[in-house]
């Protein structure tokens, strides 16, 4: 089969021909029909994120359908259309018991990030993993559920966002756009930051109360006059470089909850005596719950959040969506279509 192979840190993605996996016991074999191109990828490339496996299939927004079934799993899956879970959990540890395999230390498999992901024809997954998908979401629109709704409702959960917060949404992509519309369910107001105009637009269009143009505007300053003064209840911090992560902290509310969901070559450094003062927190948000994914694919699937697909790319053009990505010129997603 087809797939686009990692090779570690600052070297280029090269489409190569690799041999189709095979299910083992408890295990799937799906047909990839469309996968989303995430930041995550970009973090690989220049090396920030470097888990020492190469090479690796990357891509962990994955929709397809089942084409074969292992051991003990029921033949009634085969054709089944789902959307994959990427994390695989040891079973047995404090976080999978309590249901969060995202924190688990002892991971079978995370597909995309230690194991072969959806960049290719075909991603042997376990068959818990593969989670059914309702009729009325097209395969491209249902890739960026996987992370970018999943990643969104996660970290609404960990902030606690609530009726009547004004939460700041600082960076509006794929998963500030799941971040708008989620937190606008939880009764919130929201304030999209972002330096493109076509961008922020759109966050007003999913539902965004107001929105700053970073850059052109001193962010904290904005966002305190837009709440009259009492700062953001929660920032959701999703670029985390140093001059976004200086102007989050700045527009903390008393008993603020700063949220990383993003992260940069930059160190966050604050003074304690603004956390002591204003009572705040801050907090790390990665990835999803299972249960968080069905969840996900609900809300979408009942009209209440809606993903954002820039392009649809044959696996061939890979690179078109990785530069896209990488020169910030993508509404949404890049999706590949193998």
């Amino acid at each position: 089969m087809r797939a686009i192979r990692y090779h570690g840190p600052k070297k280029p993605l090269q489409l190569e021909e690799i041999a189709t996996p095979t299910p083992g016991p408890g295990d799937v074999l799906v047909r990839v029909t469309a996968a989303g191109v995430c930041h995550t990828e970009l973090h690989f490339l220049s090396g920030l994120l470097d888990l020492g496996v190469a090479p690796l299939t990357l891509g962990h927004e994955i929709v397809g359908r089942i084409e074969r079934v292992g051991e003990g799993v029921g033949p009634a899956r085969v054709g089944e259309r789902v959307i994959v879970y990427y994390y695989s959990g040891c079973g047995r540890c404090l976080h999978c018991l309590r249901g969060d395999e995202n924190l688990c230390d002892a991971l079978r498999a995370e597909h995309g990030f230690v194991t072969d992901g959806g960049f290719a024809e075909y991603v042997r997954v376990p068959a818990r993993n593969a989670v059914p998908l309702p009729g009325g979401i097209s395969d491209a629109d249902a890739a960026p559920i996987g992370c970018g709704v999943t990643t969104a409702v996660h970290a609404a959960s960990l902030a606690r966002v609530g009726l009547g917060d004004w939460v700041v949404v600082y960076g509006v992509g794929a998963v500030g756009f799941g971040l708008v519309q989620v937190a606008r369910l939880r009764g919130a107001r929201v304030i999209a930051v972002g330096r493109t105009p076509q961008k922020l637009e759109a966050a007003r269009a999913l539902g965004a109360d107001a929105t700053v143009r970073a850059g052109a505007e001193d962010v904290a300053a904005r966002v305190r006059e837009i709440t009259g003064g009492r700062g953001a209840d929660v920032v959701f911090e999703l670029v985390a470089t140093r001059e976004t992560m200086a102007a989050s902290a700045r527009s903390l509310a008393k008993r603020g909850r700063l949220v990383f969901v993003g992260y940069s070559e930059d160190t966050f450094e604050i003074h304690p005596i603004q956390l002591v003062v204003g009572e705040q927190s801050v907090l790390g948000s990665v990835g999803n719950t299972l249960a968080e994914l069905q969840e996900a694919v609900e809300l979408v699937a009942q009209g209440r959040v809606r993903t954002m697909v820039d392009r649809v790319l044959p696996l061939e053009r890979f690179q078109e969506g990785v530069d896209a990505l990488s020169g910030g010129s993508l509404l949404g997603r890049a999706v590949l279509k193998p």
